[in-house]
């Protein structure tokens, strides 16, 4: 005799084929329905399933709480439906900006994993979601390596998920300056998730791919790609990808100089972030809408969307994003400089007390990188504009010390170090049943190409160590000393060795 099915588990799989047709909220329904209705295991898999649910729409705590509840339920020897579960519950913190919790359950479920060869379709997507979090602290040495090691364990256990980690390369070198490798891996992505007919993950590939040609003025392309992307969202109500959406349409507007279109839309994308609870996406596009209130000459409101999206960046230990923001901050300033005769000395001041600290941070970055070329590019694409902005606040400022000790500091070269120590958004497996897809075996083809040159890109170069501390005369005082301080304190990262030497 056949064992008989528990009762109510034929919902699971009519909220899953609801999910799979893209009808999120119908999905949601059917889960809801099920945990009010059964009992036991097919109940915890039920609230997993609608926890899930909750974070595609945009209801981030809504999920993380149900996540709580079912972690409660789970024995501790279902090894396969903990790991899972943390992993999902993970990415529900990490829109709500709970890093340092979402690391912890990425952490626990990375431990079940370890030994659990026959769960690595779980294992890539731990990989993933570890991934994810080291793009939002932008630790982008370690997103390189997680992502070339996820993209080896989905070649190896889960080929229509290697689309993923291609994306989260493609992030991370267009953010350390290696635009063109970012692009193709990119389009990589996006061709291998429409192979595997993976809509959900097309529409979000094409999201992301038209954020970095946006970024490289290349906005027709970018449009195109966004405008299908967001037909999809609005037509399956997920209203946090509609949100970053609105967002790179706001920013298209704001550079073709549409300047009411890119606030109206940069205000709909923070609606739905506010809504769904996602934190740091509002603090992002905070940023955007100051941008705007500047070009408008709303200054004071502009200082107050800055200070606000601060604010979020620095309560979560995120540093460089804080150092960035600064950055900017007084990039704005400066074309309020350059409109005005005869600028304010306060103004002057503050652009100066913004663009010296942000500037020592961001060029601090390029000491972390683990090859040449990507310090290189760095320093060309990201650093040196950060720092010839310290260099014209100085000389706005009149301050021949600082214009000397920026000189001294930028002559004073690398150290290698000779004793180094160690060193985009992740697929969710939100549908709990009693068998997960079959991986298949890996086939040739471009995606092993693209790990290939997942490998060679990520070849490490001569690690170096920050910069040490100069000692300047008349002395003894340490070249930049204060604002070094200032930008230690202000982003809560090292920027200097602790070692002095005499220039």
């Amino acid at each position: 005799m056949s064992e008989q099915q528990p009762p109510g588990l034929e919902l699971l799989y009519e909220g899953a084929a609801a999910y799979q047709r893209g009808d999120i909220a119908e999905a949601l329904r059917i889960f809801e329905h099920a945990v009010a209705t059964t009992t036991d295991g097919v109940r915890t898999s039920a609230l997993i399933n609608a926890a899930s649910m909750y974070d595609e729409l945009g209801d981030h705590e809504g999920a993380a709480i149900r996540y709580r509840s079912a972690l409660g339920r789970i024995p501790a020897d279902a090894t396969e439906k903990l790991a899972s579960t943390l992993i999902n519950y993970s990415q529900a913190l990490q829109h709500l900006g709970a890093l340092d919790d979402a690391q912890s359950a990425l952490e626990q479920a990375r431990n079940l994993l370890a030994d659990a060869e026959d769960l690595g379709v779980l294992r890539v997507s731990c990989l993933l979601s570890l991934s994810a979090v080291a793009t939002h602290r932008s630790q982008w040495n370690r997103v390189v390596e997680i992502a070339t090691e996820s993209l080896d364990a989905a070649l190896r256990f889960a080929p229509h998920l290697t689309g993923h980690p291609l994306m989260n390369l493609a992030g991370a070198y267009f953010e350390t300056g290696r635009r063109e490798l970012g692009v193709d891996f990119a389009q990589q992505a996006l061709a291998a998730f429409t192979a595997a007919g993976d809509h959900n993950a097309v529409a979000d590939t094409q999201q992301n791919l038209a954020q970095l040609y946006s970024r490289l003025d290349r906005l027709d392309e970018a449009e195109q790609l966004v405008v299908a992307s967001q037909d999809y969202y609005e037509r399956a109500g997920l209203g946090y990808r509609a949100g970053v959406g609105w967002k790179i349409r706001g920013f298209l507007a704001e550079c073709r100089g549409e300047v009411d279109r890119a606030d109206e839309w940069y205000r709909r994308g923070l609606d739905c972030f506010r809504d769904s609870g996602a934190v740091l996406d509002s603090a992002a596009v905070q940023c955007r809408l100051a941008t705007v209130a500047y070009a408008r000459g709303l200054v004071g409101e502009g200082q107050q969307l800055l200070d606000a999206a601060f604010t979020v960046y620095a309560e979560r230990g995120l540093g460089l994003q804080c150092a960035q923001l600064d950055y900017w901050h007084a990039v704005l300033v400066q074309m309020v400089v350059d409109d005005m005769d005869s600028p304010p000395d306060e103004l002057l001041v503050l652009g100066r007390a913004l663009a010296v600290p942000a500037a020592i941070a961001i060029d601090a970055v390029r000491y972390t990188l683990p090859g040449g070329s990507q310090r290189d590019q760095w320093n060309r694409e990201v650093a040196d504009p950060a720092v010839r902005l310290a260099f014209r606040f100085a000389y706005l400022c009149g301050d021949g010390v600082l214009l000397a000790d920026l000189i001294e500091t930028q002559c004073a070269g690398t150290t290698l170090e000779m004793n180094p120590g160690e060193r985009m958004e992740s697929p969710q497996f939100p549908l709990d049943s009693p068998a997960q897809p079959p991986g298949g075996e890996p086939q040739p083809g471009p995606l092993h190409l693209g790990a290939a040159l997942a490998r060679v890109a990520a070849a490490a170069g001569l690690p170096v160590s920050p910069p040490p501390r100069l000692a300047v005369a008349p002395g003894p005082r340490i070249a930049l000393g204060d604002y070094i301080a200032a930008a230690e304190q202000r982003y809560g990262q090292r920027v200097r060795e602790d070692r002095v030497i005499p220039v």
